[in-house]
This record gives structure tokens, C-alpha cells and sequence, in this order.
């Protein structure tokens, strides 16, 4: 038996397929013909290009163009002339052979890169080098890499780590849950997991070093817990809790069509969080009520330049018709921290979450912020449109965010364009300064929509992508419940609605808190909205209240409270 981090529900019984990296290793090697090891390096170069390519539309059909993203970054490195001409230069220097000063090139890049520790963005870049440069040597030394894409059969993923290139190829068909030694519930390979619906398991710290390639594995992805080679008994008991897990999921999938209504009968929102109009479809899929969050900086991410007025509205008017009427909230463009455009250089700071980004790129940008509204404003016409600007952490942002948008409307109107009568302006809670300003902030938002993400990392300082100090990571800490229930009764006092749209928004232990503290609009990853929606069904809001009161008044840590929430919802 082997204990990892449950990354994704379900149980899965198959036999192992090790992604294990084949054998790259080479030697140095002086050179006499430059010119003919320059072609050979450009010959491996366009067919690691073609490679990915190809990897970057299966990804895209398969999960979409937010989880395609990646591999644009990977093709970006390619045809970077810093890269690539570093290595060209190497080898009519130095006179040696391509392997070696693609190694030397790559090692450079990459202790770059890693060294940037209070630079999170960039440090990422340096597992984009290692993979691209795996990628371009294979093709050197004419090894095959694994091809997840391949696989023909049933099969249980054993690796160190999945990387994206890896995850973007898995074939729901054949790959019925992985096993990984690295990673934790936010890295890559666990979020790609739940996109796909793969039972999952991460951080097993030794799963490549126990299991044999045809061994059979049970992976439960609900406990965490992978057991290798079952007796019979073992395969019965597992066999039954999928069967089961199976039944569960029937049962939720009765409730697509149906409203999201506690035991007591306090009607509520389960919405979905999207990038791109394409999610529509998943979101309607899984019952979506709403969505909760449209990332719109995927529109801008997508693009080799700014996108213009005509292609945003394009866009925001799709996904509005395909809502039939559902309420979207689209967060204006949430550029930096770790989200870059290459066509918007940003100036390099000492730590980019806390610097030049959301709204106050916006702000002081505001041709590139009122081309934006006004594509959101007149897509309006064609659904039911809300907007929320990210970052905000004083009244004067929000204020002059909403002015920019006033001025943008009544010029459109008077315009002749059509604009929709009524359009909700609301903001993300964040930050906590703003969170404590929130009566403040409630007399003029129509709405807040917290991200939990951002406000536990910002409230504990502590970087959530930062595995020393991930422990702090606490969205059951009293001292953010505090900041969440501030948040939600200051909008309440206004008559306003107050929506969450951070990863605690489809957590089962959050959600019974939510409830207590009345938050009315709960937006999530898609697959998660069936399993809350009936989560709440079996909830009485007077119930959740008692308990989240205990919870803000008697309870010390984070454990504390997932202890009294597990307590309070068995009993």
C-alpha cells in the first residue's frame, strides 16, 4: 500500500504503465563539420516543434485551450534567438558536438531561471527549459520519449511527475488513473487529473521505486491510497467502492437540471469558472447555473498580440449566447504575478504578485482597459453579462474602474450601440486590506466575488506555489474565515450578493462553513458542481450557521475546524 495525496476522486484498477525517461545520456564529442552539427540541431529543433505541435491540438481538444497554454510557451523557447542561437554559437566556437552544447546552453537557462527565487513566474520557466530540452535531445540522439498518446490499453500511470507535455497526450479511454511520486492537490498533473476526471494520486514520494511496469493497481483517488499487486479480496472490496463511487456519481448526474437548494430550502448559485468560450459547453455540461469567473486574460494570453475590440466582443458574445441567458461575471483582464504576454513587457520587480498587475495595469493602461469594456459592453445585449475588476485594494480603485466603465457606457450609448439595460460591477476580494474595508467597498460594488487563492496567500505570506511553505496554505484557518464572513455580511448590509470563486468554493469541508456564513454564490471547476450541489441538499443553513459560529469563536488552527466540520456534518 502505498500514501499519497488524494488529487482526484474516483477508484481505478489497471495494470502499471511506467512513464519512466529513457536513457539521454551522451559524451563529448569534438567536431570538424560546424555547418553539418548546425543542421543537425536545427533538423532536431523543427521536429521537436512539429512534436509539439501536434501534443498542443491534442491538448486543446481534449482539455482545452487554458490547459493548451503551456505548450505556446515551450514553442515560444524554441524560437527564442537567445536559445537557440546560444546553442548555434556554442558549436561554431567551441567545435563541439550539438548534444553537449545543448546541455551547457540548457544548464545556463535553467540555474537562471531557478535562481530567481522571489520570482515565482520565472523560476516555473526553468521546468519549460528542461522540458523542451528533453524534447530537442531525443530527437539528437534518435531516442523516442514515452508517448502517452500511444497507449492502447487499460493502464495506471506510474511516474516521478507528469509533466505537461505528458498530461495533455493521456487518452480518458485507455488511462484510467495515475500515481506520481511528486506534487500536491494545486500542481499541475492533479488539476489535470480532475479536468479529465482521472482518479489521481500525488506525492507518493515513491511510487516509481515500488511499482513494476504490469503490475496491477488499485488507485483510490478519494483516500490517497494505491495498493499494488491485490489479492483477490482487495480487488473485490475495490471493485465494490467503484461500483459504488459509480452509483454516487449517477445519482448527482440527476441533479444537472435541477436548482441548488439546502435541506431547508435556501436556494443558492453553483456556477462553474471558465478561460474561454469553448468551457461553455462543460459548464452547461455539469449543470452551471452560472459562471462565476471568466477569466478573460485567456483572450489575451491566446493572442501574438492585443486582441482588438471586435475580437473580445466576438468572444464574450459567444459564451453569453451559450450561457442561454445564465449570468457570466467576466473579470477584466488579469495580467501579472504569474500570467505574461509577451507583447506586454512588464518591468522586472522583486515580487510580481504583490506589483504591477490586475487592475493596476488597468488603470494606468487604459486603452488596452476601455477597448475591453467597451467589447464587454456591447456583448451585453446578447445575455446576462456581469464585470469584476481584479486587485482592488482601496475605494479610490474601485471608483475609478467604475467611472472608466460609466464613460465607456454613455459613449456607446449615445453611439446607437446597444448596451444591456442592466449590468452588475462588481470586484474580487482579494486582499485583505480590502476585505477589511469591505462596508466601505459594499456601498458601491454590486457585488464581491472572493478569491481564495490569492487572499490565504496574501493573508498567511505565504507563496501557495512555494512547497516550504505550503503548509500555510490554511483555507480553514479561523483568520481567514474571519476575513471571508467580514466579507460576505458586509455586501449582505448593502443588500448586495457576495460569490467565491476561489478552489474552496468546491471543498466539502469549506462549503458546509460557507452555508453558515450565507455566502450566496459558490463557483467552481465544473466536474465539482453535481457532487456540491448535493452536498448542500443533505445541509440545513441553521445547522452550518451553529457550526461555522463555533468555528469563528472556539476553534484555535485549521485542523481544529475541518475537525469540528467532519464532526458536526457525520452527526
Amino acid at each position: 500500500m502505498l500514501k499519497g495525496i488524494a488529487a482526484s476522486d474516483g477508484i481505478a484498477r489497471a495494470k502499471a504503465y511506467l512513464l519512466v525517461q529513457p536513457d539521454l545520456s551522451f559524451s563529448k564529442k569534438s567536431i570538424t563539420d560546424v555547418d553539418g552539427e548546425v543542421a543537425r540541431l536545427n533538423d532536431a529543433v523543427s521536429a521537436s516543434k512539429d512534436e509539439l505541435k501536434k501534443i498542443r491540438e491534442i491538448a486543446a481538444s481534449s482539455l482545452g485551450e487554458e490547459e493548451a497554454q503551456v505548450f505556446d510557451a515551450h514553442m515560444m523557447i524554441l524560437a527564442d534567438p537567445e536559445f537557440v542561437g546560444a546553442i548555434e554559437t556554442g558549436i561554431k566556437n567551441d567545435k563541439i558536438n550539438a548534444e553537449q552544447v545543448l546541455h551547457n546552453v540548457s544548464t545556463q537557462f535553467v540555474e537562471t531561471f531557478e535562481a530567481m527565487t522571489d520570482n515565482p513566474y520565472m523560476q516555473e520557466r526553468a521546468a519549460d527549459v528542461r522540458d523542451v530540452t528533453k524534447r530537442v535531445m531525443s530527437h539528437l540522439l534518435g531516442v523516442t520519449l514515452p508517448n502517452p498518446a500511444l497507449i492502447n490499453e487499460e493502464v495506471v500511470i506510474v511516474a516521478h511527475d507528469l509533466t505537461p507535455s505528458d498530461t495533455a497526450q493521456l487518452n480518458r479511454k485507455f488511462v484510467k488513473g495515475f500515481v506520481t511520486d511528486l506534487g500536491g492537490r494545486t500542481s499541475h498533473s492533479a488539476i489535470m487529473a480532475r479536468s479529465l476526471e482521472i482518479p489521481a494520486i500525488v506525492g507518493t514520494e515513491k511510487a516509481t521505486a515500488e511499482i513494476k511496469a504490469d503490475q496491477m493497481v488499485i488507485v483510490d483517488g478519494n483516500s490517497g491510497d494505491a495498493l499494488v499487486d491485490p489479492d483477490q479480496a482487495d480487488i473485490d472490496k475495490y471493485d465494490q467502492a467503484a461500483k459504488d463511487f459509480a452509483k454516487q456519481k449517477a445519482e448527482w448526474e440527476k441533479l444537472k437540471d435541477e436548482q441548488t437548494v439546502t435541506k431547508d430550502g435556501k436556494q443558492l448559485i453553483t456556477a462553474a469558472n471558465i478561460g474561454t468560450p469553448d468551457d461553455v459547453t462543460g459548464a452547461t455540461d455539469n449543470g452551471a447555473e452560472a459562471v462565476g469567473l471568466f477569466r478573460s486574460e485567456f483572450l489575451y494570453m491566446n493572442s501574438a498580440e492585443l486582441p482588438t475590440e471586435d475580437q473580445q466582443f466576438a468572444a464574450y458574445k459567444r459564451a453569453l449566447e451559450g450561457m442561454k441567458g445564465k449570468q457570466i461575471v467576466v473579470r477584466t483582464m488579469d495580467i501579472g504575478g504569474d500570467k505574461h504576454l509577451p507583447y506586454l513587457p512588464l518591468p522586472e520587480e522583486m515580487n510580481p504578485f504583490l506589483g504591477y498587475r490586475a487592475i493596476r495595469i488597468s488603470l494606468d493602461r487604459q486603452d488596452i482597459f476601455r477597448t475591453q469594456l467597451r467589447a464587454l459592453l456591447r456583448a451585453s445585449n446578447y445575455g446576462n453579462l456581469a464585470i469584476m475588476f481584479p486587485m482592488i485594494a482601496t475605494v479610490k480603485e474601485f471608483k475609478q474602474a467604475r467611472a472608466i466603465y460609466d464613460e465607456e457606457r454613455a459613449k456607446l450609448i449615445k453611439a446607437g450601440t446597444p448596451v444591456a439595460d442592466k449590468i452588475e460591477v462588481g470586484m474580487m476580494m482579494e486582499i485583505p486590506a480590502a476585505a477589511m474595508i469591505a462596508d466601505k467597498l459594499a456601498k458601491y460594488a454590486d457585488f464581491f466575488s472572493i478569491g481564495t487563492n490569492d487572499l490565504i496567500q496574501y493573508s498567511m505570506a505565504a507563496d501557495r506555489g512555494n512547497e516550504r511553505v505550503s503548509y500555510l496554505y490554511q483555507p480553514y484557518n479561523p483568520s481567514i474565515l474571519r476575513l471571508v464572513k467580514r466579507v460576505i455580511d458586509a455586501s449582505h448590509a448593502e443588500g448586495k450578493w457576495t460569490g467565491m470563486c476561489g478552489e474552496a468554493a468546491g471543498d466539502p469541508v469549506m462549503v458546509p462553513l460557507l452555508l453558515g456564513m450565507g455566502l450566496d454564490e459558490y463557483s467552481m471547476s465544473a466536474t465539482s458542481i453535481l457532487k456540491i450541489r448535493s452536498l448542500m441538499r443533505r445541509l440545513d443553513t441553521k445547522d452550518m450557521k451553529a457550526l461555522t459560529d463555533k468555528a469563528l469563536t472556539e476553534a484555535e488552527t485549521n485542523q481544529e475546524v475541518i475537525d469540528l466540520v467532519k464532526a458536526h456534518t457525520r452527526a
